[in-house]
């Protein structure tokens, strides 16, 4: 989420308020210009190696656009487990994560620009063509407004901009005449009655077909939106705006930035990440640089690069200066509370904040740019991808990994801002983790649990939008890319705007305003980007001594350090809040303190208690903020406690040809029978038993012998199944849900109970799968036979 940027020449650092001139000669270059200061501290990676990742990178792309092309298109995205395309309402929803797909061949639009970095420039006027034959963006579907925006406006955009510049170099596209940027303009038309609010912030989602508020619409009675929702608009509107002359995208999307502004907290200058989007109050007071907020931040930033408005930097200095006060506690970044932001908000931290150093190198911050970097790096080492979402003692909070590209986009600006080849070896790692981990003969798949290694049938289209983009620029020297990538700027979602868009088209002359512009106390904020001289100061060592107190900051407990403790609103003597892990319900002091912040704590008949808050009964308003931040501490604290309760997921993995171990599969795990965290796995050849529910004694014994035995859920208890096929002398037993559709990917993890009687007869080691992993292997049979799987507690090395 990061800027490539443009221009030349930059010796010295460049004031705030620099002519747009100098400041967009000067963006791009002072994130590059530093690639050959030094190269200490690690070894220097060969030409001829970075050559070797770089065409590694490609022949990744070349598998994961290629089957996207041969399986799935034209629908949306490729399903790389069961080799076939993912469309909206043929498959069971997975709620939000739908509101991406439009039935306009998302991952095609989306990779467009992504074809020229990597010179497959034959590919992209062969993709282009495909979409102007093929995309309709008049389909009766409700899509998420911001998702719609960066990945189909923005991919369009992006093509569009590597379209004028290929034809402009004379071999590729001369027959093209602004089609794509047509097609963005009727979508930006399609876009705007999101934003028929009193507020001007756009609804969240919007029926391609009829708008907004129509009965046949079937959206348009939403209060809320998330501030990256409504934030994340300006690159790609007033791009749009820039490239036809058409006023109105900049000037809504301008109209959406200036409303987050004027309502932000102003004691704190932090936001929230949900805000309603008729009164402007904030839903969720919760602030970070994460999920729901994360490209707000990015925006006005890149909004002050690509447009030249002094207001854009002004309203990021402030809040960057908000985040490193009250968010950052290197190398961690805790979400607080926007009214008392020296209270943290919760435990955790998501995988989306891996795009922050990436920011800040843009932003010219380099130190908790490195220490952040590092210790998500640290993370990845254990686990081999970024989970979701893991603590702040490096635990797993959502085991989950869709293949995000956040990390090695921040990878990919480390690099350019220190050249040190440290970063060249991460990114070498992050090529060696998608091919061992995530490849599948059918593309790449999404990580169902990081833990165990299972797979989701699932490869977003930013993966090749992002991912292979920035690996690939990563490892490439200028003259491998055919372009210069410093004239453009990146947005959210990777896709290429030209910087002259800056003095084109310019017929908004009204400056926005930033009222109440905080002074801040921070030298760097006068530089508009990093001073290599000041940044560098003649020691080659200088990332390596910042990265080095980190190394194992992962495998340790945290250090002492590194989490300061917020003391300084206590220091008038008052004492620190009630923290849910310190409550206990027999203490009196405790209850007079729940009390006080209109928390109330009701005796069940079982045994139980149980917490209700009702914040007019507290006792002020700063109590009332106490007891919600308890509430959210103790439904976090009983979802954690329920959590360790549970058995961990299991593996189902296909080893036999022509998988070879590639396929994962996520499988609930029995109370009973073999452990297979506690032993060695079971490997074999799989065979369906007869009768399938496994519910009496096998008519088929001969054929279930040595093997792992498939049986159907349902009419008998899964224990007395295990004993059927263990009688029958299979090593290991399969149970596949009778639900059809049901998946891993929409249902919760699965146990098998025992049935109450003594199981210890039971040796076999026993797993759940649902109806659509199930499949997976059923299919494999019928295709090849003969299937052979691995039931472990986590996937193996293929070798």
């Amino acid at each position: 989420m990061s800027e490539a940027g443009g221009g030349r020449g930059c010796g010295s650092s460049v004031p705030q308020r620099a002519p747009w001139s100098l400041v967009a000669a000067t963006a791009a270059f002072c994130l590059v210009s530093a690639t050959s200061v030094w190269t200490a501290g690690a070894a220097p990676m060969s030409r001829e190696e970075r050559q070797k990742l770089g065409n590694q990178v490609l022949e990744m792309f070349d598998h994961a656009y290629g089957n996207y092309m041969e399986h799935a298109y034209p629908a949306d995205e490729l399903m790389p487990l069961t080799c076939r395309g993912r469309v909206r309402g043929q498959e069971p929803s997975r709620g939000d994560v739908d509101d991406a797909l439009g039935k306009f061949s998302l991952t095609l639009i989306d990779s467009l620009d992504t074809l020229v970095v990597l010179n497959k420039t034959k590919e992209f006027e062969d993709a282009v063509r495909k979409v102007l034959r093929d995309v309709n963006l008049d389909n009766d579907v409700v899509v998420s407004v911001f998702e719609t925006n960066i990945r189909v406006l923005g991919g369009l955009l992006g093509g569009h901009s590597l379209a004028i510049m290929l034809k402009e170099k004379g071999e590729y596209m001369q027959w093209y005449n602004d089609e794509l940027l047509q097609m963005a303009k009727q979508l930006g038309y399609k876009l705007l009655p999101a934003f028929n609010t009193t507020s001007g912030l756009p609804y969240p989602r919007i029926n391609l077909k009829f708008g907004i508020r129509k009965p046949e619409a079937r959206t348009g009675t939403e209060t809320d939106t998330c501030t990256a929702c409504a934030g994340t608009l300006i690159l790609e509107f007033a791009a749009l705006s820039r490239f036809t002359g058409a006023t109105i995208f900049e000037e809504y999307a301008r109209k959406a930035l200036d409303f987050l502004w004027e309502k932000r907290q102003r004691s704190s200058n932090l936001v929230g990440v949900t805000i309603n989007i008729h009164t402007g109050d904030w839903v969720r007071k919760d602030s970070g640089v994460g999920a729901g907020i994360d490209s707000y931040y990015e925006y006005l930033l890149k909004a002050y690069v690509l447009l030249g408005d002094d207001s854009f930097l002004e309203r990021f200095n402030t809040h960057y200066d908000a985040i490193m006060r009250y968010i950052s506690q290197p190398p961690l970044l805790l979400d607080v509370h926007i009214h008392k932001p020296m209270l943290n908000a919760r435990t955790w931290m998501d995988a989306l904040l891996a795009f922050f150093p990436g920011l800040q190198v843009l932003k010219g911050d380099i130190r908790p740019a490195i220490e952040t970097h590092e210790m998500l790096y640290q993370v990845i080492k254990k686990h081999n991808f970024l989970p979701e979402a893991f603590t702040t003692d490096f635990r797993v909070h959502w085991a989950q990994h869709p293949l995000r590209p956040e990390f090695a986009e921040s990878t990919y600006f480390l690099y350019k801002a220190t050249g040190d080849p440290y970063y060249l070896e991460v990114g070498k790692t992050l090529i060696e983790n998608l091919n061992k981990y995530a490849r599948v003969p059918c593309g790449f798949a999404a990580m169902k649990d990081v833990r165990t290694g299972s797979h989701e049938d699932r490869m977003d289209s930013f993966f090749l939008a992002e991912m292979f983009k920035y690996l690939y620029l990563l490892f490439a020297d200028k003259e491998d890319i055919i372009f210069d990538i410093e004239d453009y700027i990146f947005t959210t979602e990777a896709h290429l705007l030209p910087l002259w868009l800056s003095t084109t088209n310019q017929s908004i002359s009204k400056k926005n305003t930033t009222s109440e512009y905080t002074e801040l106390d921070d030298s760097n904020f006068d530089w508009t980007c990093p001073n290599t001289q000041i940044l560098f100061p003649n020691d080659p060592l200088y990332a390596q001594s910042i990265r080095e107190p980190l190394k194992n900051v992962v495998d340790k407990s945290c250090p002492r350090g590194i989490i300061r403790v917020r003391e300084e609103s206590f220091r008038s003597g008052a004492k620190p809040p009630l923290r849910a892990r310190d409550f206990m319900a027999t203490n009196p002091e405790h209850l007079e303190i729940l009390k006080k912040m209109g928390v109330s704590l009701i005796h069940l008949k079982d045994g139980r208690v149980q917490l209700v808050q009702h914040a007019i009964q507290a006792a002020s308003s700063i109590d009332a903020e106490d007891g919600l931040r308890f509430m959210q501490e103790m439904i976090e604290l009983s979802s954690q406690q329920q959590k360790e309760q549970q058995l961990p997921p299991r593996a189902v993995q296909i080893v036999s040809h022509p998988f070879f171990g590639r396929v994962v599969l996520t499988a609930g795990p029995a109370q009973f029978g073999l452990d297979l965290s506690k032993h060695k796995e079971t490997r074999g050849f799989v065979a369906s038993s007869k009768p399938y529910n496994g519910c009496s004694e096998l008519t088929n014994p001969e054929a279930v012998m040595g093997k792992i035995a498939l049986i159907q859920r349902g009419q008998c208890m899964f224990a007395e199944k295990a004993r059927n096929i263990q009688n029958a002398g299979a090593i290991g037993g399969i149970v596949i849900d009778d639900n059809e559709g049901s998946s891993s990917d929409t249902a919760p993890l699965f146990q098998m109970a025992g049935d109450g009687k003594d199981t210890d007869d039971i040796k076999i080691p026993m797993l759940f799968l649902f109806s659509k992993e199930g499949s997976i292997i059923l299919d494999a049979i019928r295709e090849y036979e003969e299937v052979e799987v691995l039931l472990s507690d986590k996937a193996k090395d293929r070798e």
